[in-house]
């Protein structure tokens, strides 16, 4: 069992590789058990400020059960617990936390007119918004028009084009980046695991290489992703090295088992970029 979801895991590589230049924190809600006590003292460790996270009294914090095969891949059960806590009516409160923020960091596993409401108010206060469209489900014009980055992986991004989930051939990742971005998305970075990643936005299109290493267990590659784009566009990347930031420590993170303790530390991911400059 590992507490927090994608969330947290995403908050911990941000805390990680953001350390000591740029601030990390977390908006969430967790149960009054020893899972929250767990969590918050892993997310704080790793840096990130978690003075927004907040306990709710009717349900326990959410876990993920998670099961790894001898290639590394995962399948993973949530139990949303208190994430499905965080109501639109605690949006307003988020603003003190994007006040002063440049990037915001959102995920499917708290309710959808939550999250809208949350990118609407990021929008206001002026950050950039990312979005990891996960769990996979349909997601409405509506939402994806306040979206400054999304990032699917292959599975997430058939759902959302409503087609059947499989693999995605490299020679395909184009196509489907662009019917994606068409759904109101600005960019669209599409995930490709071992493969990278594909961008497609700003009038360009284009493949970003992937790292060659052997993975040992995939789980919370796509959150350290996500974390590290976060991170590299805070610091002011532009959209190719943030995209190659990103890579890189996601690559990391599969050579070692877990999920939070599998997100690179800073001085790694620079180590990894240096080797293949």
């Amino acid at each position: 069992m590992i507490p927090g979801g994608k969330g947290a895991n995403q908050a911990v590589a941000a805390g990680k590789l953001g350390l000591n230049s740029v601030r990390v924190r977390m908006v969430g809600r967790v149960g009054m058990d020893a899972f929250a006590d767990h969590l918050k003292a892993s997310l704080s460790g790793a840096g990130v400020d978690v003075s927004a996270v907040h306990s709710s009294r009717s349900k326990p914090t959410g876990v993920a059960f998670i099961s790894v095969d001898a290639a590394g891949q995962n399948q993973i059960v949530v139990a949303a617990g208190a994430n499905a806590d965080l109501a639109v009516s605690d949006v307003e409160a988020m603003r003190r936390v994007f006040r002063d923020g440049s990037v915001a960091l959102f995920q499917l596993e708290t309710p959808l007119d939550t999250v809208l409401a949350a990118l609407r108010l990021a929008r206001a206060e002026g950050l950039r918004t990312i979005l990891d469209p996960a769990p996979a489900q349909a997601l409405t014009g509506e939402l994806l028009r306040h979206v400054d980055v999304l990032t699917p992986n292959e599975t997430e991004a058939l759902v959302l084009l409503g087609r059947a989930p499989g693999p995605v051939e490299p020679a395909d990742a184009a196509e489907i980046a662009a019917a994606v971005a068409a759904l109101g998305a600005h960019m669209v970075v599409l995930k490709l695991g071992s493969n990278g990643c594909w961008f497609h936005g700003a009038g360009e299109s284009y493949h970003v290489p992937g790292f060659p290493v052997q993975a040992v267990d995939t789980t919370a590659a796509g959150d350290t992703f996500n974390g590290a784009l976060a991170i590299a566009l805070a610091e002011g990347s532009p959209i190719p090295h943030a995209l190659r930031f990103a890579n890189a420590a996601a690559a990391l993170s599969v050579t070692r088992e877990g999920a939070q303790s599998s997100a690179p530390a800073r001085v790694e991911v620079d180590a990894l970029l240096s080797e293949f400059r």
